[in-house]
């Protein structure tokens, strides 16, 4: 059997994506029925974590106790990975003890290095890079609620970071347009904006960008690692909150995400992100059931 890896949303072809998310769909309503679905049963998911979460942690380890598999948590403080042992031992080691290797780190060499070396399933939690989990979340909020996001408009507010990228690889991968507004020194890597030209636009106004799009996103001003940088960025991202006033110029159906955590009253005000345009909560739940499709997908394969 090939190995199959989730470093980018690149790694799947638009069918797969489709077929993940119709499954997330079926798993989620299976749960909340209360069904037993236990196809990962006896095997183990290493969640390496170098950089802190909420969501991400909850996610994957209820999902592997729900596929009726076990989690297994490791810190770089814990292991030999905060010693300095070379990525590619440690990716040898723990892959022969594993069926699947989840990692949340800073730079995307690493799970690149992870997976060339890895005789198991390697998945990006995220990276400074992409997020790609959370947009398997996302996309399949918007079909809960709107249905295809085929031929739709996306509108990208913000830092050109990790989010950012993912949602110019998901224009490709499940077919939209995407428009991204953010203040000049924050744009995301030039190389993948001009690789996905006939899709991805950069709008410098932010009111001009939101006219009639579908859905609107965005993500904290400063990421992790980036708070020293807090005063700077919330001066140079000041025209760039998504308000009342941001939302009416977009389509009358569309929606706000956010991949959280949120700060209210800087990148989303409080009517916005807790209004009625807002599925931020539906968004954040499904990051369970779009990682049980991705993990069934990648380690339940024959």
């Amino acid at each position: 059997m090939t190995i199959r890896h989730f470093l980018t949303l690149n790694d799947l072809t638009p069918a797969e994506l489709q077929q993940i998310m119709h499954r997330a769909i079926e798993l989620k309503a299976m749960h909340h029925a209360g069904e037993i679905f236990e196809p990962l049963k006896n095997k183990t998911l290493a969640m390496i974590f170098e950089k802190s979460s909420t969501r991400t942690r909850i996610s994957f380890e209820a999902g592997m106790t729900q596929l009726g598999g076990h989690a297994l948590f490791l810190s770089s403080n814990d292991t030999q990975l905060g010693r300095g042992e070379p990525l590619e031992d440690s990716a040898r080691v723990i892959s022969s003890m594993v069926d699947g290797i989840m990692i949340r780190t800073f730079g995307h060499d690493i799970v690149e290095t992870m997976a060339k070396y890895s005789s198991v399933p390697i998945i990006n939690a995220l990276t400074d890079d992409y997020h790609p989990c959370q947009l398997l979340a996302d996309m399949q909020t918007y079909q809960e609620h709107r249905g295809s996001i085929q031929g739709k408009t996306v509108l990208w507010v913000g830092d050109g970071n990790n989010m950012c990228h993912s949602y110019i690889n998901a224009a490709k991968q499940y077919d939209f347009k995407l428009r991204i507004t953010c203040p000049e020194g924050y744009d995301p890597n030039m190389d993948l904006v001009k690789a996905n030209a006939e899709r991805v636009e950069i709008i410098r106004n932010p009111l001009d960008a939101a006219e009639n799009v579908d859905l609107i996103v965005t993500d904290v001003w400063a990421s992790m690692g980036q708070e020293d940088e807090q005063k700077l960025r919330e001066k140079a991202f000041d025209d760039y909150q998504v308000n009342k006033a941001m939302m009416n110029k977009a389509d009358k159906d569309a929606l706000f995400m956010h991949c959280l955590p949120a700060h209210r009253g800087e990148e989303v005000t409080a009517d916005v992100i807790d209004g009625k345009d807002s599925v931020v909560w539906d968004e954040a739940e499904n990051r369970l059931h779009a990682q049980k499709a991705l993990l069934e997908f990648l380690m339940a394969r024959k």
